[in-house]
């Protein structure tokens, strides 16, 4: 089975959250990896372990020097090569060494447990007592379907006191000019509410491309945003897009906020996670789905919009599901219902979190400002404090608070 490159091994890595501007430095290791990756693969191929492990160890030299962040970055090159490593180890029938480096490749990052169960490169090893033992627990975060259908039970009797959700009103000054400058009004058009979303939307993924290798930009409001992007020619990661896409809906009148969907991640080595928004549609009176990133909403066999709540209770429960057929990525890359929402998004609707307060300048880091999150918790969560936790940022001194639910009528609560 021809190896995997980055493009796989992060098959998503749009949808991530990568804080650091792309420099100079950051361009010349992408170079280096690309490079390094694609003679690790000729490696592999003729199954040179010398040569592979002269790149590997040159590889490692370099990645060990990079800061935190560029880390995150590039960490797919790293688990990858690891894994490569090991399937070659494999094919050679060198059974410790092949198991040595799987586990390399998890401890780097490497979780894509349906790849690993069908590559065929890794026959030999699969009776061998380590490798069960390294699988199982990667199931755990690996097997997507397998892990969001044991986080189904909530405690719906769960009774702590918790603050409410509050959303701006449209009358707000930034929310009025927000609406007048981009001409919302006729961006919405004239038919129903649900239409009104819709154009929203799809006028959002048009306008700003989806870009999740960089951060946003610090001003993180509507206005602001789309500024920049117009000004820079560039894009928003999924979290910028559903903030602009969020207070554009408020600025219209319409309930919205913008969602963190988290894997579950016993682990501790994925950090990817995906950003949407929950929109209420008053005249269905329910949240409905809506992805800026993907121009993704989704239905159920009558053709009925679905929320979060819905989709995730569906994909447990194995009832029809279906994506929107113009769904895509920054019109390049078309979605497909198994890859968005049987794995991409099953694997991201493990934990969820929103803002308490929806409203024009949400995350924008300033001194003294305290921003609270509510977060909805699975009972299978492995963490099972729901104690609030606070921290303060020590260079912009923002304060962070999350709420702790498992109670998901809180979390799902109506406007």
């Amino acid at each position: 089975m021809m190896k995997l490159r980055l493009f796989v091994i992060c098959n998503f890595v749009m949808a991530s959250l990568i804080t650091s501007a792309q420099t100079n430095t950051h361009a010349a290791f992408e170079r280096y990896a690309q490079t390094q990756d694609s003679l690790m693969v000729k490696a592999y191929e003729k199954r040179d372990t010398k040569t592979y492990t002269a790149l590997l160890d040159d590889f490692e030299t370099k990645y060990g020097a990079l800061t935190k962040e560029e880390k995150a970055n590039f960490k797919g090159y790293h688990a990858g090569s690891f894994y490569n490593l090991s399937c070659t180890y494999s094919l050679l029938n060198d059974k410790p060494k092949a198991l040595q480096y799987l586990d390399s490749s998890i401890r780097a990052g490497f979780t894509d447990y349906s790849h690993i169960i069908v590559d065929k490169d890794l026959d030999n090893i699969r009776n061998e007592k380590k490798y069960k033992d390294l699988i199982q627990p990667l199931r755990e975060t690996g097997d997507y379907l397998y892990v969001i259908k044991k986080a189904g039970a909530y405690n719906y009797k769960e009774a702590r006191e918790l603050p409410k959700f509050t959303y701006q009103s449209a009358d707000n000054p930034n929310l009025v000019a927000l609406r007048k400058a981009f001409n919302l009004d006729s961006i919405a058009g004239q038919g129903n509410e649900v239409s009104k979303i819709l154009n929203l939307l799809h006028w959002i993924h048009n306008l700003v491309p989806h870009d999740g290798n960089h951060g946003n930009p610090a001003v993180m409001n509507a206005m602001n945003m789309i500024n920049v992007c117009k000004r820079d020619n560039r894009g928003l990661n999924c979290r910028g897009l559903a903030t602009v896409l969020n207070e554009c809906y408020l600025s219209m009148g319409i309930k919205s906020r913008f969602v963190t969907c988290l894997p579950k991640d016993s682990l501790g080595v994925d950090p990817d996670c995906h950003v949407i928004n929950m929109v209420y549609a008053t005249e269905l009176k329910k949240w409905i789905w809506i992805d800026p990133t993907f121009d993704a909403y989704v239905m159920n066999e009558k053709g009925e919009l679905l929320g979060l709540e819905e989709v995730r209770d569906r994909i447990i429960n194995d009832k029809p599901l279906i994506l929107n057929p113009d769904a895509n990525w920054n019109h390049k890359s078309s979605q497909t219902k198994e890859n968005y929402l049987y794995n991409y998004m099953a694997k991201n609707l493990y934990l969820l979190e929103c803002p308490l307060s929806s409203e024009f300048d949400t995350e924008t880091r300033q001194e003294g400002k305290s921003i609270s999150y509510m977060r909805l918790v699975p009972l299978d969560y492995f963490k099972k404090s729901l104690e609030m936790s606070s921290s303060t940022n020590n260079q912009n001194k923002t304060t962070f608070v999350t709420y702790k639910t498992n109670n998901p009528n809180s979390f799902w609560s109506l406007p």
